[in-house]
């Protein structure tokens, strides 16, 4: 009989996971489920061009359906995955449905994480995670409205760029005291601040939401401060959390992430996961690590795979992520965690700069605005163990590039 071999989740990973086991000639039965009623598609965009009306949604279609069929994969769009038996080797469906499986892969991704303040089911109140979120956003960002955004991360500040550039009186509230502090060090978070404020946001940090104000509909955002933004609509961005619940329903453990070791293998030796709801381990962390980036889905979907296709590795590939805001793109390689020593490298008054972050006086990330000679290196540099003098990364006109194996 032939193997079966089930994804749940419809994302970047789980397409990318088809991709590997059929390059590597693995020739079971493959069946994607999927929450969405849409084939697996680009979220990055989602925020950017798409919101903004520059990209068609079949555009941000990952592969055309013609694509699945030559593969022979089964796209079960529409429905959940709810409870998984391993024993058993059988996953219950949201309506009702027994589906069997002989190996089951774990794509299942992250959600927006939710806000619970009073308010918070008032109308007007949006996430963005989904292509539908965006479908219902969009018609809301009208010239002259009042937007408040709540977070000041990639999404709350992609979407800032966007609806003020379409004439809407925007205010971000970030409870932390920097914008993209998660993310990013204290120079790149001060660049940005500035250049939104100069483009005309109202950012606001170190200010907690503690309740939105409507009768039907928002009218208004409190803060814990006692301050007040009337506004027309809000769009909630304070992150996302792994979706593990399938996998705790069939015991596996979990810890901020469904835990997986540097190939994909969760406790159940028939069973691999790969993408934001994985904590794994990685060479350039200090501890396990749980990554939310289009690069960690695919490169870890790869490792995962490879164990049902023959060709077992590691994923041990160095993380990097993209923002785009305005005119200004900004890119980063590594892990900018621990590091002791920062150094900038070029103007950023001229909008064109990348911050280095050393540890031990090894490179340990750079993120780089407009700048994708420096973080190219970075990828190369951080890969190979390699790291720049303070006095070479300092120096714009020495050519890192040089310092990389031929």
């Amino acid at each position: 009989m032939t193997e079966h071999l089930l994804i749940v989740g419809a994302g970047q990973a789980a397409t990318q996971a088809v991709h590997t086991l059929r390059q590597n000639g693995y020739s079971g039965r493959i069946t994607i489920v999927g929450g969405e009623r849409h084939p697996p598609y680009q979220r990055p965009p989602l925020s950017k061009k798409y919101l903004a009306g520059e990209l068609a949604r079949e555009r941000l279609e990952l592969r055309p359906a013609v694509w699945y069929r030559e593969r022979d994969v089964t796209l079960e769009l529409g429905t959940r995955a709810v409870e998984l038996e391993p024993a058993a080797r059988r996953v219950r469906l949201d309506d009702g449905r027994i589906v069997d499986y002989d190996r089951l892969i774990l794509a299942t991704g992250s959600k927006a994480r939710r806000l619970a303040v009073p308010g918070a089911e008032l109308a007007g109140i949006h996430y963005l995670r989904t292509i539908d979120d965006v479908d219902a956003i969009a018609p809301e960002l009208v010239p002259g409205r009042r937007l408040v955004l709540v977070g000041a991360g990639y999404i709350g500040l992609e979407v800032a760029s966007v609806a003020v550039r379409r004439g809407l009186d925007v205010t971000v509230l970030e409870a932390a005291d920097r914008v993209m502090s998660r993310v990013v060090g204290p120079a790149i978070s001060a660049f940005y601040e500035r250049y939104h404020r100069d483009a005309g946001v109202n950012i606001e940090c170190g200010t907690v939401v503690s309740g939105f104000v409507g009768r039907e509909r928002v009218e208004a955002v409190e803060t814990s401060g006692g301050l007040r933004f009337a506004c027309d609509v809000v769009i909630v961005g304070i992150g996302v959390d792994p979706d593990v619940e399938l996998a705790r329903s069939g015991g596996l453990p979990c810890d901020n992430g469904i835990v997986v070791d540097e190939r994909g293998r969760t406790a159940d030796p028939l069973i691999v996961a790969a993408g934001d709801c994985t904590n794994h381990p990685h060479p350039l962390a200090a501890s396990r690590v749980r990554l939310e980036s289009v690069q960690n889905a695919i490169e870890q979907a790869k490792a995962a795979a490879s164990n049902f296709a023959g060709e077992p590795h590691a994923y041990a590939e160095v993380p990097w992520f993209w923002s785009d805001q305005y005119d200004l793109k900004l890119q980063i390689a590594g892990l900018a965690e621990g590091y002791d020593e920062t150094i900038v490298r070029g103007d950023p008054a001229q909008k064109s700069f990348a911050v280095y972050h050393l540890r031990g006086g090894e490179l340990a990330a750079v993120e780089a605005v407009n700048a994708p000679r420096d973080f190219m290196f970075a990828r190369k540099a951080i890969a190979a163990r390699i790291s720049p003098r303070a006095d070479q990364i300092a120096d714009p006109a020495f050519d890192l590039a040089k310092l990389l194996p031929a």
